[in-house]
């Protein structure tokens, strides 16, 4: 995170496209790796597995805002094409992994830098119900474990023995999230229950570590967390309002999006309110590809609040004209 502050935001604006040329190549590469529960995430280096995705969430955010930084044709149907295309890349490859989770952000992303970009709301919303009316055609190309998923969500129920298959994933997680109670068990000197079935939770490092949060520290903890996220994602958007320079606001909008969505989605997941797809909660779930992507994304973003001058000043954003 520091090492990418120490070079000016100014000499990385030309790297992106290539950067994401590179993980497209690699998210085409991890498609031919041995699969790990199934899917086929990960390349492994030896003493630590690399997971291609997690960058090119970053490097597809760059190469967006490399296109649409002197651009005027966003604000059209036709010119809203390339950057879909661009984003359906990366997309439809970590669709094939299969990594459902990780593919559901990069549309956000898009949306949010297109609106930045000056893309007219209508024209946002039409695409969007063009997505709605697709939904079928990604459902043909789902696997049968993502439409499980999808299907528990609607047949969850509390209380009572945990179900088999994927429901036991999500009723594990809101069940120990509710043992925490409001002040959680980190003073408690008994536990809860005696049941040792009632605290089994898969992935509680990686997917759950949210609820192993709100089972020590309680609703408290959870909340003061999520307040941290609040905060992150309200600096980054004052360091996007400040920035007159049209690549950096792009790229912080993009980044705060990414973070601001991945933690809606990865919360939600806990409590039932979305599929169970795998995803990580930024900078407390363990694994080094998300944490190390990560803090070159708030890297890059402090990198772009840091530089005085022009680069971040309080004036209205700006584009070139031709």
């Amino acid at each position: 995170m520091f090492l990418v502050t120490t070079v000016s935001w100014r000499r990385l604006k030309n790297t992106g496209p290539a950067l994401f040329a590179v993980c497209l190549c690699l998210l085409v590469l991890v498609l031919f790796m041995p699969p790990v529960n199934g899917s086929r995430r990960w390349i492994p280096l030896g003493l630590m597995d690399f997971q291609p995705s997690e960058p090119a969430r970053l490097t597809l955010i760059m190469a967006l805002a490399s296109w649409l930084m002197y651009r005027e044709n966003q604000t059209t149907i036709r010119g809203l094409v390339p950057p879909f295309i661009i984003t359906m890349l990366p997309l439809l490859l970590i669709l094939w992994e299969p990594d459902l989770g990780t593919a559901m952000l990069f549309l956000p992303i898009l949306y949010a830098m297109l609106f930045a970009a000056g893309a007219r709301p209508t024209h946002l919303l039409a695409a969007a119900l063009i997505g709605v009316m697709m939904l079928p055609l990604l459902w043909q190309q789902m696997t049968s474990e993502q439409k499980s998923r999808i299907v528990m969500l609607f047949n969850q129920s509390d209380g009572g023995a945990a179900p088999a298959g994927d429901g036991f994933h999500l009723h594990q997680s809101k069940q120990v999230l509710a043992l925490g109670g409001i002040h959680g068990s980190f003073r408690n000197e008994e536990p809860v229950t005696e049941d040792d079935a009632a605290w089994q939770l898969p992935a509680a490092r990686t997917d759950f570590i949210l609820v192993v949060i709100g089972e020590r520290y309680g609703l408290a903890g959870v909340s003061f967390v999520l307040l941290l996220y609040v905060l992150l994602v309200w600096q980054g958007l004052r360091a996007a309002a400040k920035t007159q320079d049209p690549w950096a606001r792009l790229v912080a909008v993009g980044i705060v999006t990414m973070i601001g969505v991945q933690t809606i989605i990865n919360t939600s997941m806990m409590v039932g309110l979305m599929p169970i797809t795998g995803m990580t909660l930024p900078f407390c779930s363990y694994g080094g590809s998300s944490l190390l992507s990560f803090s070159v994304a708030v890297g890059l973003l402090m990198n772009i609040t840091m530089r005085p001058g022009y680069d971040v000043a309080p004036v209205p954003f700006r584009r070139r004209e031709h």
